[in-house]
């Protein structure tokens, strides 16, 4: 089985165990608390089971009507798994302030303490087996899914201390308080979610591995590489998707320019952290390149080299050669 495959599967089969574990701690205390805790955990196995599913298309290959591939499923994965990590915060938060309102009896919280911290535990261990597989294997779904169930664990460790508390000081009603606190943690990581998903789905650049790319090409440049310029990256999935103009001499035939592409190619592959598809537009130097060119003996140069231009985030990501900075 595959390693993502085999991860949220586990992911999956622990979620059930967790959930059922967490409604008996809830019909042992009647606490209003772990209640909260307890539908969450149907949040995280429906969560669980669509990330499987999606991690399953995304792992097809490219056909001919999904040309780059099937891995922005798990963008889309991982903004339904937040849509259902808020909508479970602010159900728990109109529940809690109803029985803030209207209490009920709470007994055996000693007993229900225990299945939740042991719970919590072992979604803080899944949680960051999951967040290590999807570093390594790319895959947004698996991280996604990894740092819900820290946040589970987290709150359920908040529960634990607070059923605690509740039990040496006998102030029932911090049951809802604490059970309020949660949801609005709760909805806060389903936003961060959300955010996170949505930026993929419209394509936004991938900044961190802008930056990471950005410092292989400068440590590596060539004098035939002018510059280069317009540098975007999309992630989808396991699939990088990176776009970028580069600036060579234009006296290049195309054997020469193909070759110069095919080697920032396969330095992006060979450096990178990611497997990566790249489209380069070449572009012709013009005489007010010569400056900052480091062509030797160039025999059409018009201006002497006077420095080079580093490259950063700054002019390495605009839409022009880097003359006009």
């Amino acid at each position: 089985m595959q390693p993502k495959k085999k991860a949220i599967l586990i992911s999956l089969c622990v979620s059930i165990a967790l959930m059922l574990a967490k409604f008996v701690a809830y019909f042992l205390t009647g606490s209003n608390a772990i209640l909260t805790d307890a539908a969450e955990s149907i949040v995280n196995v429906l969560a669980s089971a669509f990330a499987f599913y999606s991690i399953y298309l995304a792992t097809l290959p490219k056909d001919e009507n999904h040309p780059y591939g099937h891995g922005k499923v798990e963008l889309f994965s991982a903004f339904v798994e937040g849509i259902l990590i808020g909508l479970a915060g602010i159900i728990i938060i109109f529940k809690s302030t109803y029985d803030l309102i209207y209490p009920n009896e709470i007994k055996q919280l000693f007993d229900g303490a225990i299945i939740i911290g042991a719970t919590g535990v072992i979604n803080a261990l899944v949680g960051y087996y999951l967040i290590k597989t999807g570093k390594k294997h790319n895959s947004i779904t698996l991280e996604a899914d990894g740092k819900h169930l820290l946040t589970d664990s987290v709150s359920s460790a908040g529960l634990v201390v607070g059923i605690i508390l509740i039990q040496l000081t006998g102030f029932y009603w911090l049951d809802g308080v604490i059970s309020i606190g949660l949801g609005l943690y709760i909805v806060f990581n389903g936003y961060k979610l959300i955010r996170k998903s949505v930026g993929g789905l419209m394509d936004e650049s991938n900044i961190e591995l802008v930056k990471d790319i950005v410092v292989i090409l400068q440590n590596n440049r060539q004098d035939s590489w002018i510059d280069i310029h317009n540098l975007r990256a999309q992630q989808y999935g396991a699939d990088l998707h990176i776009d970028c103009h580069v600036t060579l001499p234009y006296y290049f035939d195309l054997t020469a320019v193909h070759q110069e592409i095919s080697n920032i190619d396969q330095l992006i592959n060979v450096s990178g952290s990611h497997q990566t598809e790249l489209f380069i537009h070449a572009d012709p130097c013009l005489p007010a390149c010569c400056n900052y060119c480091k062509m030797q003996n160039c025999g059409v140069r018009q201006e002497a080299f006077r420095a080079e231009i580093a490259w950063n985030m700054e002019n390495v990501t605009k839409n022009q050669k880097h003359f006009n900075q």
